[in-house]
């Protein structure tokens, strides 16, 4: 059993839903970066989401590409990712991180190299964007046998015909994005997201966490309503770029996160 599995038993045993967190990875600075990290878990976050700065965030809307060039100008690289993660197991042995991001770092590095120090560093799960089920024997299958959960994405164009396909190697829990589009481009509705979580549930036991479009304690309360829990990024992301200070963007985590766990 993975610190995933773990949480989201713990979880469904007190009757809560999860709340997830997303930020980048070095944003705005390794030192800053870390400090939010480290104060996630106080602020309710159940599961931490930890981008992996990249050049060409496909997926990602304005928020999240600025954050990702802060960082890279900031000199962020995957070994110091790494060590955030490194660092933050120190202090706090059993929130799950889930890298989030693309495979060309990945692939660059190697992937039998980049399973085996996110492994050592701590990580729990991957979130690779932009690898198919068709490539899951490029790194899916390697993370799983590595003892990484390997989360896939679903969305609003996952038909039933594709479904089965997207859960098939799927561990840890079934991210499904709730709007067509990039990352913080447009509100996640309940009405829209609820039909779509019981028919995905309806072909695995994984949790269903909804992402996207997620952005107040209202938000994630009606949206964790018809889920197992919600993730928010950009909402958090888009403080950091601001440049409020840790203890500010912290008090904004924890205000969606009780939204979150009140559903």
């Amino acid at each position: 059993m993975t610190r995933i599995d773990a949480t989201f038993a713990a979880l469904k045993a007190q009757g809560k839903k999860a709340f997830v967190a997303y930020i980048m990875g070095g944003d705005p600075d390794a030192e800053t970066s870390l400090a939010v990290m480290q104060g996630l878990p106080g602020a309710g976050v159940d599961i931490i989401e930890l981008g992996m700065p990249f050049t060409d965030p496909m997926a990602d809307g304005p928020t999240i590409q600025l954050a990702g060039q802060r960082a890279l100008d900031g000199g962020m690289t995957m070994d110091r990712v790494l060590d955030m993660v490194r660092a933050f197991r120190k202090g706090d042995a059993t929130t799950p991180i889930v890298l989030m991001g693309y495979y060309n770092p990945i692939y660059s590095r190697g992937v039998d190299r980049f399973l085996a120090e996110a492994v050592e560093a701590g990580i729990d799960g991957l979130i690779v964007v932009d690898l198919p089920p068709e490539e899951d024997s490029e790194l899916c299958l390697p993370a799983q046998a590595a003892g990484l959960n390997f989360i896939r994405l679903a969305t609003p164009t996952t038909d039933d015909k594709r479904l089965p396909k997207v859960l098939q190697n799927t561990s840890g829990f079934v991210y499904y994005v709730s709007v067509t589009g990039i990352t913080g481009a447009a509100a996640a509705q309940a009405a829209a997201v609820g039909p779509e979580v019981a028919r995905i549930k309806k072909s695995t036991d994984l949790p269903v966490i909804v992402g996207f479009g997620i952005s107040t304690p209202e938000a994630a309360q009606e949206i964790a309503s018809v889920a197992d829990g919600c993730v928010v990024g950009s909402a958090i992301v888009k403080q950091i770029g601001a440049g409020k200070s840790v203890a500010e963007v912290l008090a904004g985590v924890a205000a969606i996160a009780a939204g979150a766990h009140s559903a």
